[in-house]
């Protein structure tokens, strides 16, 4: 990808933290860039579990024994969903191929109760990550960020939370190959 392209964001690209990127909140995240327009950006960071259940926090939902992620330090009290094959719910909105944001909550839920919908596929969050105007193009101009638009659609879910960040970077291949072995704290090393 030429440096055009790693400044110009679109909903779907996946953006990978810098390895010393040191704001806690986005240490070796990847972010699921949802919208991206002139007046912001809103994103779920995809690797970063919490050490809540889904049912601890959802009634509706205390059947599934499922992780819930945090999405991003921004209004942690809601609750956001993204889920993989085709599109299911009415008012999802595609991300790339077989992956999707959001739509009918009611629906999801029922849809869970009732096995008709493979409580796998789908992945929770409380917050999002948030970006006013300009300010995520300013991240990417300073390369806080790294654009990755591998599609990884039903994939999505495969790699760990632990492991997407460095294998997607190794997937990259070149220059971010040799960034997926960097330290947390290069002092260490």
């Amino acid at each position: 990808m030429n440096k055009d392209e790693q400044r110009n964001p679109k909903a779907g690209d996946l953006l990978i933290s810098e390895p010393f990127l040191q704001d806690e909140n986005f240490v070796r995240s990847v972010v699921l860039l949802c919208e991206h327009s002139e007046e912001g950006s809103f994103g779920l960071i995809i690797n970063k579990p919490s050490i809540l259940k889904l049912g601890e926090l959802v009634e509706a939902l205390d059947f599934l024994d499922k992780d819930i992620f945090v999405g991003g330090p921004v209004e942690q009290n809601t609750l956001h969903f993204i889920y993989l094959g085709e599109k299911a719910l009415d008012g999802s909105i595609s991300l790339g191929e077989n992956i999707w944001w959001g739509g009918d909550y009611e629906s999801l839920v029922e849809k869970l109760k009732l096995g008709l919908f493979d409580p796998e596929s789908v992945r929770f969050f409380l917050g999002y990550s948030g970006w006013g105007a300009t300010q995520l193009d300013d991240e990417l101009s300073e390369d806080t960020w790294i654009i990755c638009r591998e599609n990884l659609g039903e994939k999505t879910f495969d790699f760990t939370p632990e492991e997407l960040w460095r294998n997607l970077l190794k997937n990259m291949g070149g220059e971010f190959k040799v960034i997926a072995n960097y330290p947390l704290d290069p002092r260490l090393n």
